[in-house]
């Protein structure tokens, strides 16, 4: 099993790429406003997407979508509850950074979407989609239970977890997902987040602060 990363864009947001082994089908989470950096990653390990799954349609993680949909004529999936976050790239530019950067953030012209326990079969990978609001009401965790991996996007990070100032965030709806969704998982279940390192959900049950209260 391949699976590797790259920090991109100006919020340091990972990539990552998704694959039995290299050289051949891939499947991305998330697609920062950065699509050059998302095909090298592909292209140094010589791998083929098929999906493009997003976590959640906050520009750092959705901005590549519709360039790298485009680019490798694939399909990109999002639960449909964030879909109106992604139908307005530069308001979100505007309203994070203060500045829309020169680029093309427009999202595809359509995502397919993802539902709380769908099960995605890509790539001859098997995925469960985790629906986990709060830090967005669409925001969804992609479960890969044959290597032991979830990818949390921004609901959980390593000794934090997501913010919920933004426009649709809602902290109690955050905690009431962690609880029911993220902390049933396995102790060795690896969390690999939106961004910062990686972490277990043993680690965080023990040592988060945000979960104390939760456990």
């Amino acid at each position: 099993m391949l699976i590797d990363s790259r920090e991109l864009w100006l919020a340091g947001t990972n990539c990552y790429v998704v694959a039995p082994e290299r050289g051949g089908s891939a499947v991305v989470v998330d697609a920062p406003p950065d699509p050059a950096g998302v095909g090298a990653l592909l292209r140094h390990h010589d791998l083929t997407p098929v999906a493009l799954l997003v976590t959640h349609a906050h520009i750092d993680h959705i901005g590549g979508s519709g360039s790298v949909a485009r680019e490798f004529s694939i399909s990109a999936y999002l639960h449909p509850d964030d879909a109106w976050l992604a139908e307005a790239p530069e308001e979100q530019m505007r309203a994070l950074f203060g500045i829309v950067p020169p680029g093309d953030f427009a999202p595809p012209d359509q995502f397919v979407d993802l539902a709380d326990g769908q099960t995605l079969e890509l790539a001859g990978l098997t995925l469960e989609v985790v629906l986990t609001p709060g830090h967005t009401p669409g925001h969804c965790c992609f479960l890969l239970k044959s290597e032991g991996v979830l990818f949390s996007g921004d609901q959980l990070f390593a000794g934090s977890v997501g913010r919920t100032d933004l426009p649709g965030g809602d902290w109690e709806t955050l905690l009431v997902s962690m609880q029911q969704k993220v902390l049933v998982l396995d102790d060795e279940i690896e969390v690999l987040p939106g961004h910062g390192p990686a972490t277990t959900i043993g680690h965080e049950r023990r040592t988060n602060p945000f979960l104390q209260g939760l456990v």
